[in-house]
């Protein structure tokens, strides 16, 4: 199984064209230079993608932070 955070950075990176990003559990949007409403689209879909499920709209804009992200991302993956 590979390591579902270095995944989530890869993503984050990708989409904000910035290989020099590293995300915590207490990482927010204000933490990321350009993520923005529109940005976080972009990210959600390449989440998605990514790791083949598919948020809800209520949980595509209610993270408050990336750890939450990522335990709605893991019960997903792992359901």
């Amino acid at each position: 199984m590979t390591n579902q955070w270095e995944d989530l950075t890869s993503v984050f990176r990708m989409v904000f064209d910035n290989p020099q990003i590293t995300i915590n559990e207490k990482t927010t949007s204000n933490d990321i230079v350009g993520w923005d409403s529109f940005s976080h689209i972009n990210l959600i879909s390449a989440i998605e993608e990514h790791f083949k499920i598919e948020f809800t709209q209520s949980e595509a804009f209610n993270f408050d932070n990336v750890g939450e992200l990522m335990a709605t991302l893991q019960k997903k993956v792992n359901h």
